[in-house]
């Protein structure tokens, strides 16, 4: 098992990043275009418990999968979670954070996932999958800092562990 943690701060209000997250269309801006990220149903409508929206994503060149996650948990601006139902991990727990601020949100995310393949999954993390992460990540990160401004005083953070 592992768990991705990131924070970031934007100098926006707490309902502005929760109308931005929670269109489950946003979630194609924040994403590396060389992903192929594509959402094929679902998304009409802001997220709902029970929503499952399915998409179609390339992390790595010659490699294309469909992913289906379920939204589970919706705190109206608060927080929600979206939980993989069909794709590449044996489980991904992706929990959304945000929290207001001295002149902005503090948006958390927490994920809990786990690679099939036991020793193979384990060396495609090491060589790929963990960098590939690295690279999502910040790049979300600076899209958002595009879309909405940079946060003063606070610096964004991301790791990753293996619990």
């Amino acid at each position: 098992m592992h768990q991705l943690h990131a924070i970031q701060y934007l100098p926006i209000s707490k309902a502005a990043a929760w109308d931005f997250l929670s269109e489950p269309g946003n979630l194609k801006v924040i994403t590396p275009q060389h992903m192929g990220f594509h959402i094929l149903s679902g998304a009409d409508r802001t997220i709902f418990e029970g929503q499952i929206i399915q998409y179609r994503v390339s992390p790595f060149t010659g490699y294309s999968t469909r992913w289906v996650t379920e939204i589970t948990h919706v705190h109206h601006g608060d927080y929600f979670v979206d939980e993989q139902r069909f794709g590449p991990y044996d489980l991904w727990h992706h929990k959304h954070f945000l929290e207001s601020v001295e002149d902005g949100v503090r948006m958390t995310d927490v994920i809990d996932f786990k690679l099939p393949g036991g020793f193979l999954g384990r060396i495609a993390y090491r060589l790929l999958i963990r960098k590939q992460l690295y690279r999502i990540f910040n790049y979300r990160t600076k899209r958002l800092q595009e879309l909405f401004g940079s946060f003063d005083g606070a610096s964004p953070s991301l790791s990753i562990t293996t619990l």
